[in-house]
């Protein structure tokens, strides 16, 4: 379904995401979009948006799935302002968002829907849950110049660190379970990447609830949302999977110059699955077992 603005959705199909949980597609550029959408789908999202300008049809079912809503996402705080009005219009509902050639990964994700999770995570009085966005990239760049390429993934399997989130208006004391994350190409390529980028935690999963604005820097301004874990034991994470790095550092022309691979001793071909992520350390069940 198509919808000329995210007013025009709100007042036409806005109850659509009462149904939860939600995932929110930013399209940048059209790469991977429907194998976006099919993956999200089949983990068990019910309602999805798709936010950008449409540059060609989907698939027919995906058409009768997914709304699909103008919106330049490349203006100021574009991505923060339709999330929040949508936080506003559905308060307690499960939402997610992410860009186009990215795909959330969950512990056990092959056999279990995230509404699933979802309940379990809740049920341990967690609102939001913090997830690792973790490159990917093609194995060839001269065989796929965008560095996009499903059939030959690659990611690293090491190089990931975190150190605790400091409070500028505590005299920088360090947050209560709260850690800034940093690893992937923005780690190894970071003479290319602004310092305010090179984060790669995101609070990709939340619910909704009156007054909870999300921030710039993918962090909420309710300092719980931001948290690793709850105070007595470990919680579930996610993981992003995305291209989306990779993509913009091959399509600006100074590091499109510079790397002719992203290749390292630590890549390996991505598997498509939640046990390589397990067993790599890069998402943790908690106590879901």
């Amino acid at each position: 379904m198509e919808h000329a603005s995210l007013d025009d959705f709100l007042a036409r199909e806005g109850k659509a995401l009462r149904s939860g949980p939600s995932l929110f597609v930013f399209d940048e550029d059209g790469v991977e979009l429907e194998s976006t959408l099919r993956h999200h789908l089949a983990i068990g999202f019910r309602t999805l948006l798709v936010f950008g300008e449409p540059r060609a049809p989907l698939a027919p079912d995906l058409t009768a799935r997914v709304h699909r809503i103008r919106h330049d996402i490349h203006a100021d705080d574009a991505v923060p302002q339709a999330v929040n009005r949508l936080i506003a219009a559905a308060p307690g509902v499960w939402m997610a968002y992410l860009y186009n050639a990215e795909y959330l990964f969950f512990p056990f994700c092959e056999t279990r829907r995230v509404g699933e999770m979802l309940a379990f995570h809740a049920e341990e009085r967690r609102d939001a849950m913090l997830t690792y966005v973790i490159d990917l990239y093609a194995e060839d760049l001269e065989r796929h110049p965008d560095a996009v390429s499903r059939d030959a993934a690659m990611l690293d399997r090491s190089g990931y660190y975190a150190l605790g989130r400091e409070d500028p208006e505590n005299g920088y004391a360090r947050k209560e379970r709260q850690i800034d994350v940093y690893g992937g190409l923005r780690w190894r390529f970071e003479e290319h990447v602004p310092y305010e980028r090179r984060r790669i935690d995101r609070i990709g999963l939340f619910r909704a609830a009156p007054g909870l604005t999300l921030l710039g820097d993918h962090r909420f301004n309710v300092e719980e949302y931001n948290t690793y874990a709850c105070p007595w034991h470990h919680n579930l994470t996610a993981a992003i999977c995305s291209f989306r790095t990779a993509k913009a550092l091959k399509s600006n022309p100074g590091p499109r110059e510079a790397i002719g691979s992203f290749r390292w001793q630590n890549s390996v071909p991505f598997d498509w699955t939640s046990a390589q992520l397990l067993e790599l350390g890069l998402i943790e069940p908690g106590q879901w077992f």
